[in-house]
């Protein structure tokens, strides 16, 4: 984030707002130290509600001053422990009688997240600066571009959720009046960024700066795995292709790869919106919670059927759904009228998608001749295509539904939608073949629709005759990379292997573009160089040229661990660590994979797994060798993971225990791997403690009955030690204890615990193992003790 401020300046004037512990300002500053043309001065206004948090964004900006200072940067800050949006909202409306707004020329967020409620003083506030939102994120990163001068840079990290949708619409329109987006960073995966926040779509960091939007800028997408992903795609793109010209909605379309270009022009092709077609698409009138009363579990006399997503069974629904937990069927009464429509053929859409669903669109079709009812009821959770509120011809719904169920249109669908939501907005957003098209494609559908893979193909075919075409087919692209996930699976890779870079990299030496059959899989040599052109020709996946050495350590390694691949099998002697080295596929492997998509293939799985460990289980296996062997006083023995804290909380069982709480019972020792690798539930019963599965529990709880202690013991390594932060979670988490808490922090050497000195909090105890028999006191009356 802190590397997209581009523009040099004189003096900066930073907003953070919403800065917790100073973390960004901290990365702003760190980098703007390295500029070959450093500002003269930098001053930072930091918002921040949080007193536990403010405690800490002092220390930061103190740190910050120092580093400034050191590099001959004048440095001041203030922290405004205000609610932002109450304080920039009383800037934004000033009179002749209040503050006018502070001018910032940067500004670098992480807002929060979370909904504001219609009726709310928040969304009331923010309504008499003319800004319209649903959720704080929005409303942070609208008041801070108001703030902005004009030519000043804005980077922000949010979910991608704003990028469509009508929740969203009047923030896109006016923030994209006021500012151009000049760079985009996508997280592909929902649950890396934002994964304790239950925020269920793709995260990006966006820059903007303050002008007048251009059709004729270049925009830069970069898109990774998630924040800690060293492999990097980068790719530049017009204005107008990030922000159609003419759009009303004013979607932001994120376009990161050649193969998501390919399809969006793919989709070009088609032209027919959905009242060219005569049909219209609505969410799903019935509301379970609020219909109760109609509700039944079963169909009966006088019901009608109620249709839920969990109906969907490849292309059609399938109903009723016994041993359902959801009602089957409404009743046909004057009370549930407006909830039901007139039987038919209709096409559904599912509005949301789980986590674990491939595909974000997913339509069926309900077809009432199946049913003998003349009304039928649609849950929320779909949205319905209809004509006029009637059914559709069906023909025209088969077209529909295999059109929609197409990776085409998923794929498209995914560069506006980074969510799990498919809004009734978003379907009339999409472009879509002719009616007639549609219709005489679904001529041919039967009563049971085609794979995915055959349902592809007559897309291309049928609806964008482009099957012959050269170039590079997109889909068969995504899906070559799919089959290769699966391959890397069955061969026992781990998870942290099972990814795009890791299926590039095997498609590579394979030599497999996406029309190659893999019967037709051989085994060229190629060197890390050679294999990222291939990603860059063949499947759109361009790198930075810096992160060969992610591929070398990330993905070869371990399929050299594995067996997959062989260096240098053209001159043995050659170091593996040479310019020149190039690799192999193992000629067995090559045999299976070739037999990918066939009858035998499982066949000659089994038999290579046979005879080569897969590395998974060899992992395993070098894990399960290396843990460390643990003896409670009780005799109770165990093993830790290796790594980590875990070999210094051995020492504290081993070396700690008898010096300073000789005869106590050691009730908790948490791992690396299991977080529970001791738990006397008993012993804590009886201290009166009822510990939360979620609460972040000390390293180890040792009873010392002898004093009526309870010592809570944190093991430093990468993480801090006990200071007011920690101490005060601990007297949380601990609060109904019968006993006395004592604190103590644990270091293997005196070297780690000069680290960490200024923090540590006072009233606690520090123990270092390589000086087992002695402990240093962090001020206080008494030595070892509670207070």
């Amino acid at each position: 984030m802190a590397s997209m401020f581009k523009k040099p300046r004189e003096h900066i004037n930073l907003l953070d707002a919403g800065a917790g512990v100073g973390a960004l300002t901290a990365a702003f500053i760190e980098e703007i130290t390295c500029w070959k043309n450093k500002p003269a001065s930098v001053s930072v206004t930091a918002y921040e509600i949080e007193p536990l948090f403010t405690q800490y964004l002092t220390e930061t900006l103190e740190l910050c001053r120092v580093e400034c200072e050191s590099a001959g940067i004048k440095f001041h800050a203030e922290i405004v422990c205000e609610n932002f949006i109450e304080s920039a909202v009383t800037q934004l409306s000033a009179t002749l009688f209040t503050p006018k707004a502070s001018k910032f020329n940067c500004t670098i967020l992480n807002p929060p997240y979370r909904k504001i409620n219609s009726d709310s003083r928040t969304r009331q506030l923010l309504r008499t600066v003319n800004i319209e939102t649903s959720n704080l994120y929005t409303a942070f990163v609208a008041l801070a571009s108001r703030l902005l001068d004009s030519g000043s840079e804005l980077v922000a990290i949010t979910p991608r959720s704003f990028c469509n949708g009508p929740y969203f619409k009047s923030f896109r329109k006016t923030f994209t009046e006021i500012m151009d987006i000049t760079r985009l960073h996508v997280f592909e995966s929902r649950e890396t960024s934002f994964q304790d926040d239950d925020v269920l779509q793709e995260n990006i960091i966006l820059h903007a700066v303050k002008e007048p939007r251009t059709d004729r800028r270049h925009v830069t997408i970069s898109s990774s795995t998630g924040p800690t992903d060293e492999l990097m795609s980068i790719r530049e793109i017009d204005s107008s292709q990030l922000i159609r010209p003419g759009d009303p909605d004013a979607f932001i379309h994120i376009i990161s790869d050649e193969l998501e270009h390919e399809i969006a022009e793919r989709m070009k092709r088609l032209n027919k919106s959905l009242p060219d077609l005569g049909i219209s698409v609505s969410t799903g009138r019935v509301v379970d919670f609020r219909a109760t009363g109609c509700l039944r579990l079963e169909a009966g006399r006088n019901t009608v059927p109620l249709i839920y997503p969990g109906h969907f069974d490849n292309g059609y629904v399938k109903w009723p759904k016994t041993a359902s937990r959801k009602p089957n069927a409404i009743l046909n009464t004057p009370e549930s009228e407006d909830l039901l429509v007139p039987s038919g053929v209709y096409v559904l859409v599912k509005r949301f998608s789980s986590k674990e669903e491939r595909k974000r669109i997913v339509a069926a079709i309900y077809d009432g001749a199946r049913f003998t009812a003349d009304r039928v009821g649609f849950e929320n959770h779909l949205n319905y295509f209809h004509q006029n509120g009637h059914g559709l011809p069906l023909a025209l719904a088969k077209g529909l539904t295999a059109f929609l169920n197409s990776n085409l249109v998923d794929s498209y669908f995914r560069q506006f939608n980074g969510h799990t939501q498919v809004n009734a907005t978003d379907l009339r957003s999409l472009k879509y073949p002719s009616r007639s098209e549609l219709e005489a494609f679904g001529s041919h559908i039967s009563d049971e629709f085609p794979t995915q893979n055959e349902l592809d193909y007559l897309v291309e075919k049928e609806l964008l005759k482009m099957v012959d075409e050269e170039g590079v087919d997109p889909i068969r692209a995504k899906r070559k990379i799919d089959e290769a996930l699966g391959i890397l699976k069955a061969l026992g890779l781990p998870t942290a292997q099972q990814n795009e870079r890791s299926a590039l990299t095997l498609l590579a030496l394979l030599d497999l573009k996406p029309q190659t059959a893999w019967v037709d899989a051989s085994s060229p040599l190629r060197g890390i160089t050679q294999m990222m052109d291939f990603f860059s020709q063949y499947y759109g996946k361009t790198y930075k040229p810096n992160t060969r050495e992610s591929v070398r350590r990330l993905t070869v390694h371990q399929f050299l661990d594995a067996g997959i691949i062989i260096p240098n099998p053209d001159s043995p002697k050659r170091p593996i660590n040479s310019g020149r080295t190039v690799y192999q596929i193992e000629p067995a492997v090559l045999e299976v994979i070739q037999c990918f998509g066939t009858d035998e293939f499982e066949r000659c799985l089994r038999a290579h797994l046979i005879n080569i460990e897969t590395l998974q289980r060899k992992y395993a296996q070098e894990r399960e060798m290396n843990r460390i062997p643990i003896k409670l006083a009780g005799g109770q023995k165990f093993t830790l993971s290796p790594g980590g804290q875990n070999v210094l909380i051995s020492k504290v069982i081993s070396e700690f225990c008898g010096r300073f709480t000789p005869g106590g019972k050691v009730v908790y020792v948490g791992d690396a791997d299991e977080k529970w690798m001791v738990f006397d539930e008993e012993g804590f019963i009886n201290l009166g403690i009822t510990v939360d599965a979620h609460g972040k529990m000390p390293d180890v709880v040792i009873h010392f009955q002898k004093k009526d202690w309870l010592v809570l013991i944190e093991a430093v390594t990468s993480h801090g030690p006990i200071d007011p932060k920690r101490q005060a979670e601990l007297k949380t988490l601990f609060a109904c204890c019968k006993e006395k808490l004592v604190f103590v922090t644990a270091f293997l050497t005196r070297k780690d615990l000069t680290r960490f000195l200024g923090q540590i909090s006072w009233e606690t105890e520090v123990w270092v193992a390589e000086s087992p028999d002695h402990l240093i006191h962090f001020n206080g009356e008494r030595f070892l003790g509670p207070y």
